[in-house]
Order: structure tokens, then C-alpha cells, then sequence
């Protein structure tokens, strides 16, 4: 065993990078998205609870989106718009 480990990493800003590709793309193509996390999870490949925790790091730090926590029905609703 070596004694250099290195400190787990559970690829957080890969997955935060993957779903702000995804978005931008979107919005490139679309205009304005509405959608819910778990209608998206299996084209990301993150959990709707990851998207989730995602979305709101994603509404603080994404330039070239506007992230916005639209409605409430049984699941968030994010509204996604170009900056």
C-alpha cells in the first residue's frame, strides 16, 4: 500500500460541469427550458437528487445560463433562460 493516497473524489465538479453543458446546450437549441429533474436524469446521468443539488450551485455560479426555481408540483420545476 502506498503511502501517498489520494483523497477520494466523487467527480462533484465533473457532474456540476456535465449538467451546465447539457443546460447550455439546451437553451442554445430551445430559447427558454422548463423541465424537472427527473425527466432529465437518465439524458445526464445524474439522479434527480443530484440534478437538484446541481441546480442550485448551477443558479449562484453559471454565466451563460439563468437558472430559476419556477413552480412547485410534485416535483421543482427549473426555468432555464440564456444570460
Amino acid at each position: 500500500m502506498s503511502a501517498t493516497t489520494q483523497p477520494s473524489n466523487d467527480g462533484a465538479p465533473a457532474k456540476e460541469q456535465r449538467l451546465r453543458d447539457y443546460l447550455a446546450e439546451k437553451v442554445r437549441e430551445e430559447g427558454v427550458v422548463y423541465f424537472k429533474s427527473k425527466f432529465i436524469a437518465d439524458e445526464v446521468g445524474l439522479s434527480p437528487k443530484e440534478i437538484g443539488a446541481l441546480m442550485v450551485k448551477l443558479s449562484d455560479s453559471a454565466r451563460e445560463i439563468s437558472v430559476e426555481k419556477w413552480s412547485y408540483t410534485s416535483a421543482t420545476t427549473w426555468r432555464i433562460e440564456p444570460n
